[in-house]
């Protein structure tokens, strides 16, 4: 990093602005365009000139360009500040001493919330008018029993506990699982996805399953909860991936296991428009940096090769002791 292209960078507000939304989370270019009121043309322009200056880094999805920052305020202890983390305290500072650049900044993350808001409101009346033909939907990724075959070996035999099946849908893998699992509780944000999964799984003893109806970016659990988490075909709904598998992380127990089934990237464009995927797809170096900035442990991924969309699934286990064999009544 040099400081003639850092300066020049922090030199216009509208850069200002977008490193304090990017502090907060990766946004997509469009997103970017619609909060500062700007053509996506302008809004490219000044996004060059931050990644050419080393604060801001690009990914490119399908046809979307998605924004993240490059630096941090935060530097371990053992390391001395860089130019980036230097710039990052600024900006930081800023919003902190400067209300005027601090009530732009509030605006600008209010505007991005209605933005997305709208964008998830959308989502769920998608779900609402395809409910009932949920499991025929989700078989346009491909058959459903040999991704289920592989996520039970990638289980590795061991028992599930008290399981947490966030987006169930219909409820198909919290059947699936259950005979494994001490109790499960099924999330979804959808009432109609909600009722048929209660109608799936009424067979199930009353203290075998909870249904719940949450949003997966802030779940209505306390800490330390599950014992297994399980997202299966959910995760590229998601806004924000990291946020959701942070709370996922947060009601997970010591030693407990995550397990996120889903597509590999792809570049199938129309699912973002026809199905409301927000995303296109992980790839194995997203997926591992998401689940590492969680606290979780990776472990090595599982790939389904299909045509044209390729299935992945990934585990990755929390820090701590075994994770039980029996379900503790805690949630």
């Amino acid at each position: 990093m040099r400081i003639d292209p850092l300066l020049r960078a922090l030199s216009e507000p509208t850069r200002l602005r977008i490193m304090r939304l990017l502090a907060h989370m990766e946004l997509a270019v469009g997103e970017l365009a619609q909060v500062l009121g700007q053509s996506q043309p302008r809004v490219s322009r000044h996004i060059r000139i931050l990644c050419d200056a080393g604060l801001a880094e690009r990914r490119k999805e399908g046809s979307w360009v998605f924004l993240r920052s490059a630096v941090s305020e935060h530097v371990a202890p053992s390391m001395a500040p860089t130019m980036g983390s230097a710039a990052a305290l600024l900006l930081a500072t800023a919003e902190r001493d400067d209300s005027q650049f601090a009530a732009r900044c509030a605006e600008d993350r209010r505007h991005l919330a209605a933005i997305r808001a709208g964008r998830e409101a959308s989502a769920q009346a998608y779900f609402a008018r395809h409910a009932a033909e949920w499991d025929t939907l989700r078989r346009l990724h491909g058959a459903d029993e040999p991704v289920e075959a592989a996520l039970l070996a990638a289980l590795d035999g061991e028992a599930i506990g008290g399981l947490l099946d966030v987006g169930t849908g219909t409820g198909r893998m919290a059947q699936l699982l259950s005979p494994r699992a001490g109790r499960v509780t099924a999330l979804d944000n959808s009432p109609e996805m909600l009722r048929i999964a209660r109608a799936r799984l009424q067979d199930l003893p009353a203290d075998k399953i909870n249904l719940v109806q949450g949003d997966f970016t802030a779940l209505p659990f306390a800490e330390d909860a599950f014992d297994t988490v399980l997202f299966h075909q959910v995760l590229h709904y998601a806004q924000d991936p990291a946020v959701v598998l942070g709370e996922a992380a947060r009601v997970l127990r010591p030693g407990g296991r995550i397990a996120v089934v889903d597509l590999a990237s792809h570049e199938r464009e129309e699912l973002r428009e026809r199905h409301a995927h927000a995303r296109l797809g992980f790839s194995d170096e997203q997926m591992l940096a998401h689940l590492a900035s969680a606290g979780l442990v990776p472990a090595a991924p599982v790939a389904l090769p299909g045509d044209p969309l390729t299935v992945k699934i990934w585990t990755a286990r929390r820090d701590g002791v075994t994770a039980p064999a029996v379900y503790r009544e805690t949630v």
